[in-house]
């Protein structure tokens, strides 16, 4: 499909009323995962188009471009709140934050595998194994205080056990930025991941940040304390592939085009016939936006739209699915890696002096004082053994024990053994 060549509605079409806006929540006890997950995605999408917008419109004086984009901005915000209230009052927040931790690791992971950039396959498979464990000790979390078995919310299509253990998540600020790429070489695959997943982890940094205050232990509030500084992470490293030279209507111009894909993408996998519906008709407002995107890039900027993205036609759409060989793979292979600067190195191959030494101290003087280490122990403690969904022991050996948190791997030298990251052809 290319959307460039689809006749646009009236933006101001897409206006709804209260009764229009507040739409029918799915059923979380029959809800397929990847309904949900779609939802997660599509409201961090529209976040990320809201916010860039309004960022477009506090370094711009004038007034004739911000009263547009206020008007697509307003269609926008509209979008995100129905598709947020599409959430059920009877899920709770640590329901959905198992959501988002699957999004994660199957978006990351469905990106990955078809990524041709190396340096940006690296940055996902990397984050990927950290979004991994965040699921694992949220799933503790959630099954020792509201006895809920995470694995029958991800329709046991992503397993629950340890990642990269979320101790070794916490590094020196400056060694998460990436090296960005071109929008105008790089593989138009490549420019929709950086925003697509950068969009996605801006979100459920958002959510965590926000939620911390309103979980219900000071249990639960350290863990989304702790993990919502490594999602701070994980932005800072998306947000740095993204293509930084582009001018603000360049990337309105790839905002829209990207909602597109990602409604039509939702379309056409999505199983549940109402939501399908849904996605169709938020397909045509977003339809509607890239074209008066590319009206004002004309307008201004003196472009065509194939300037900047010369082929309009869709790549394959994203399929969220299971990636349990992927994970199991990417796990086995990197856990014994952080970041350091604008690449990753073996934790023994890091100078005894090296800011994530000097940072670990910093913030973990004593693994005892550590939110998602405190969560297994406790678990451990009360069950005998940790929370776990897996098809087969787990591809590391130093983390199969569960009858302890091993706060090792990652972290010290030798904790485990890696061989290296591997690119696609």
């Amino acid at each position: 499909m290319n959307p460039f060549k689809e006749k646009p509605t009236s933006i101001e079409n897409a206006l709804q009323n209260w009764r229009q806006l507040y739409p029918k929540p799915y059923d979380k006890r029959e809800v397929d995962p990847y309904t949900k997950t779609r939802i997660i995605l599509m409201n961090g999408t529209e976040f990320e188009a809201n916010w860039f917008s309004h960022q477009l419109a506090r370094h711009t004086d004038n007034n004739d471009l911000r009263r547009d984009i206020a008007l697509a901005r307003e269609v926008e915000k509209q979008q995100q709140l129905k598709i947020s209230l599409l959430k059920p009052c009877n899920e709770t927040p640590l329901e959905h934050t198992i959501g988002y931790e699957q999004l994660a690791v199957d978006l990351t992971a469905e990106l990955a595998k078809r990524e041709k950039d190396c340096n940006v396959k690296k940055a996902l498979d990397f984050a990927l194994l950290e979004d991994f464990d965040h699921l694992y000790r949220y799933a503790n979390l959630l099954e020792m205080e509201q006895g809920v078995y995470a694995e029958w919310l991800v329709g046991r299509y992503t397993e629950i056990m340890p990642g990269r253990p979320t101790i070794s998540h916490h590094r020196y600020p400056m060694d998460n930025v990436r090296y960005g790429i071109n929008a105008k070489k790089a593989d138009k695959q490549t420019v929709l991941s950086t925003m697509i997943i950068t969009a996605a982890e801006q979100q459920t940094m958002n959510y965590y940040m926000n939620i911390t205050n309103f979980a219900c232990s000071d249990m639960g509030r350290k863990l989304y304390q702790e993990i919502a500084l490594v999602e701070e992470e994980h932005v800072t490293q998306y947000e740095s592939l993204m293509d930084a030279n582009a001018t603000w209507l360049e990337m309105l111009l790839w905002h829209e085009y990207c909602e597109c894909y990602l409604y039509w993408s939702c379309y056409m996998t999505e199983t549940d016939r109402r939501i399908k519906k849904f996605w169709e008709e938020n397909l045509s407002f977003e339809i509607a936006h890239l074209h008066k995107a590319a009206e004002l890039l004309k307008k201004y900027e003196k472009k065509e739209w194939q300037e900047v993205i010369p082929d309009g036609e869709f790549p394959e759409p994203i399929f969220l699915h299971e990636n349990i060989d992927y994970v199991r793979n990417i796990l086995g292979s990197t856990v014994q890696f952080t970041s350091v600067k604008e690449d990753y190195q073996k934790i023994k191959d890091l100078p005894d002096d090296a800011d994530f030494f000097r940072f670990q101290e910093i913030t973990n003087p004593t693994t005892q004082i550590v939110p998602s280490h405190c969560v297994i122990e406790n678990y451990i403690c009360r069950k005998g053994q940790d929370y776990r969904y897996q098809v087969a022991p787990g591809p590391v050996e130093e983390l199969q024990n569960r009858r302890e948190d091993n706060t090792k791997v990652g972290r010290k030298p030798n904790a485990a053994q890696s061989t290296d990251f591997t690119c696609n052809k």
